[in-house]
This record gives C-alpha cells, structure tokens and sequence, in this order.
C-alpha cells in the first residue's frame, strides 16, 4: 500500500515538473528558492541561495517574471530590486514572524529617541520597515554592513540575536530591537550539549539567530550559505547543524558522503514549508498571487537594499 502511494506521488511529481518546465518557457520565468524550502522546490529552482543572494539574482535576471519560493519578504525585497517584473510568491501565507515584530511607528520612536544613529535592518523585515532604514544586511553580510556605516551608535532592527553576535565584532553603539526567529530561538544549550554526547566526532555548525549561549557553543557560526561552505570544504567528516532543517538538501548535495544531524526535529520553520511543487506550478497558471509593493514605500526601500549590495 505505502509502495503504491509512493509511486503515486513519483508520478504526480514527474507530471508536475513537466507542467512547470513548459509554462517556465511560455512565461518567460525563474524559480528562485530559499535553502529553507522543502526538497521539492530545491530541485526544481534555477537558483538556490540564502536572501542576500537571492536578492542580487532578482535585480540582475533577464527573466520577466520570478516566482519566489521563500516567505513573503523576500518576494517585496525582489519586487523592489526589480520593479518592472511580475514577482509571484506560491503561498501568501507565508510570512515571517521575526519580520512583524517590527512596525514602522515603533521604529520611529526608536530613531527619534537616536536621532544620531544609523538605522541597520536585517532583510527579514516587512518593505515599510526598509522604507525608514538606512541600509539593509543579511546574516551574511551583516558585521560587514554595521562597520561600514557612518557615526559610532547603530539602531539595529528586527533580530536581538544577529544584534548580539554583531556587536562582538563590532565597536559601534548597537541599540537592538527585541526580535527574534522563532525557529532558530527554539535551540537551547541542553539540545547541543544531548547532540554532542552523541556525536562526539561531529562538529557544531551554527546560525547567528540562534540563542547567544547556543552560538557561543559553535565550532562555526555563520550565515547558511557560509554554513553551507564550511561543511563543504572542511575536512570534518560529520556535523550538528544549528539552522533550518531545509538547508540539509544543498548540504547532502554538496557532501553525499559526509553525516548530518540537525540539533533538534523543531529547526522547521512552518512557514518556509507551506510552499510546495503543486503551489509553484499554480501561481505559474494563474500568475497569482503577486507581490506588489507601493511605489513611494518600494523608492525608499530600495535604497536601503542598493546601499546593502554595494558594501563590498
């Protein structure tokens, strides 16, 4: 019976990838897929990448129409950097927690209070946000953003935890707003120290949204796409691996041959995972749900994010 539903989804796998194979071509279109995506979307991306890269490849593709499959923010940060395209996300629903932490009128307060400060908000934010930022980082760029950045005193928004792990690196005043990933906080200390006794062998690797006491434990803290790296070229033979749990398809990918333990079941975010290969085929058919984003909010935004990718 299990055998039969399998091959049954197989099957409707193979079809649904030769349906989007075709209106790929008739729409002119590109699957961008963030590492936290289900298998299924991986495999069928033209490009896999972290939000910084993903970013860089929706303002530079000559595709006229990009189907985001990551959560709601990235699909506005795509629609920003690339105004005149058709920007399709699978599911509306998939928005980001962190990102709502953060609203406009409190991040006003805060600059008004700073008037001094440089506003650094991290990509995971809602376009409004970027709209009173003035520059925009990733996990991956973001010590290199916040030492960038003019005056000594930096208000830093929406995640305390990549707050935290900046301000090591830094000699700036940060002032860190209260937000957090729901997924990458859940990790606590005990769930890597149980790892750790069980795979004595096995290195940590681990995402700065994690708790400071978890990053603190990290043989490797690092962006996704620099977790990634590590594993790739170190010569470590097994790892913990202290993000999302989508980021194993590039990590097998990479190094079939290499053992990967996530550090707990819960490193999955929900709403990364309400995307799937029926969804991406649809919004192709119907070209919904789009993503549009007012034009005064998107100039402005769009200079937080230009001033990001030109940081070098």
């Amino acid at each position: 019976m299990e055998a039969l539903a399998l091959e049954r989804k197989a099957e409707q796998n193979r079809e649904l990838k030769e349906r989007l194979a075709q209106l790929k071509k008739e729409r002119n279109a590109i699957i961008l897929a963030h590492y936290y995506q289900r298998d299924e979307i991986q495999e069928v991306a033209d490009f896999r990448g972290d939000s910084f890269l993903l970013a860089q490849k929706a303002a530079s593709t000559d595709a006229d129409v990009i189907v985001f499959c990551g959560v709601h923010f990235m699909g506005e940060s795509a629609k920003i950097l690339a105004p005149n395209k058709t920007v399709l996300i699978p599911d509306e629903r998939a928005g980001c927690p962190m990102a709502d932490m953060v609203n406009v009128d409190g991040l006003r307060a805060l600059k008004k209070k700073h008037p001094n400060a440089t506003v650094v908000t991290y990509i995971n934010s809602s376009a409004d946000v970027k709209s009173e930022t003035d520059i925009c980082c990733t996990s991956a760029n973001a010590v290199k953003v916040v030492n960038s950045v003019p005056g000594d005193e930096v208000i830093w928004v929406p995640d305390k935890n990549l707050g935290d792990y900046v301000s090591k690196h830094t000699n700036k005043k940060m002032i860190i707003w209260e937000g957090y990933c729901n997924t990458h906080d859940m990790l606590t200390v005990k769930d890597v120290e149980e790892m750790k006794a069980q795979y004595p062998n096995a290195q940590f690797v681990v995402h700065p949204e994690c708790r400071p006491e978890v990053v603190k434990m990290g043989d490797f803290v690092g962006s996704t796409t620099a977790i990634i790296k590590y594993c790739k070229e170190s010569d470590c033979q097994e790892f913990i691996v202290g993000t999302e749990d989508g980021t194993g398809y590039q990590l097998r990918l990479d190094s079939p041959h290499k053992k990967f333990h996530f550090a707990t079941k819960y490193l999955v975010c929900p709403n990364m995972k309400v995307n799937n290969l029926k969804k991406v085929v649809r919004c192709l058919e119907t070209m919904q749900p789009q993503i549009h984003v007012p034009q005064d909010v998107a100039e402005k935004a769009k200079l937080s994010l230009e001033r990001m990718l030109q940081v070098k």
